[in-house]
């Protein structure tokens, strides 16, 4: 590996902790407040670290708090703590029958090397807007638990994700995340990735709709992923497909109100109306991969 001149690959020095409750973790982030780094699969601290980009006092590391790992499909919802891995997601026979896109979603993050040690939970709370999981979690309308001192509460994924940074507070911990089960909802995730396939994309789209068996649209959720400074609810492409059937005027229309919205970044990947364009591109394929009413049930989430 070349390393250019002034290249640090060595954290800097910080009290390490390993509470094991939920009580204890979060006694151990309220004394310590922004100065406290929780660790879950070390997939995004670690290498801040190491390049020195983040210099916590305290890192508090999650690995051995205990139930904080659960996957549940009942009642209507999906509820998954905020330290399960990545690969047991994708491997969970249950959770991919209920809710395919999920499964579908965590195979393009990273690599399988990378997905076995990354937690959905500390994938949500680095909450990249490129990233494909945040984008994931608006799309299906998700539910964040939070712990505080102070007691626990719950926000919408919208709510949770600001630009650049989360609704997440000091001294608090994310501990479950709670997916709705939208009955006659089908979403397929599209994304057009920079290089190959494991790195973050250009833009990603999770398109759902709802549709009767005529084949008209009575609800739809689209977010997209590297469209803004935060994961992006597309609202005014839903309104655009519902009321009628997924005819090309309804997603000319649809593909028009999501470019509006968009404002994604520029950088060497490419400039904003590359993306923007890019961002046409995957809502496009979404909606075109989109099964029919009528088709396998297998196909739905």
């Amino acid at each position: 590996m070349s390393l250019r001149k002034g290249s640090v690959v060595k954290p800097p020095v910080f009290e390490y902790m390993a509470p094991a409750t939920v009580e204890e973790t979060v006694r151990a982030l309220a004394r310590h407040g922004a100065r406290a780094a929780p660790l879950a699969g070390g997939q995004s601290l670690v290498p801040l670290l190491n390049r020195r980009r983040v210099r916590p006092d305290v890192v508090v590391d999650l690995g051995r708090v205990a139930g904080l790992d659960t996957v549940r499909v009942a009642d209507g919802a999906v509820r998954i703590g905020a330290l399960a891995r990545l690969r047991t997601l994708e491997r969970h026979e249950t959770l991919g029958a209920a809710l395919p896109v999920l499964r579908q979603t965590v195979r393009l993050v990273a690599h399988p090397q990378i997905r076995t040690r990354a937690t959905l939970g500390g994938s949500l709370c680095h909450a990249d807007p490129a990233a494909e999981l945040p984008a994931l979690a608006v799309a299906l309308g998700a539910r964040l638990r939070l712990a505080g001192a102070g007691g626990e509460r719950e926000l919408d994924a919208e709510e949770f994700f600001r630009p650049g940074r989360t609704a997440r507070r000091p001294g608090e911990l994310l501990t479950e995340i709670t997916l709705p089960l939208r009955d006659g909802f089908t979403h397929r995730f599209v994304e057009i990735p920079r290089h190959a396939h494991g790195g973050l994309p250009l833009v990603g789209v999770c398109a759902g709709t709802r549709r009767e068996a005529d084949g008209t649209v009575t609800a739809a959720r689209i977010a997209a992923a590297g469209a803004a400074d935060r994961p992006l609810r597309l609202r005014g492409a839903e309104r655009a497909l519902t009321g009628g059937p997924l005819t090309e005027e309804a997603v000319a229309r649809a593909l028009d109100a999501a470019a509006s919205a968009a404002a994604p970044p520029a950088d060497p990947h490419g400039d904003a109306a590359y993306r923007t364009a890019l961002l046409r591109t995957a809502l496009r394929r979404a909606l075109a991969a989109a099964p029919h009413p009528g088709t396998d049930p297998k196909e739905r989430a």
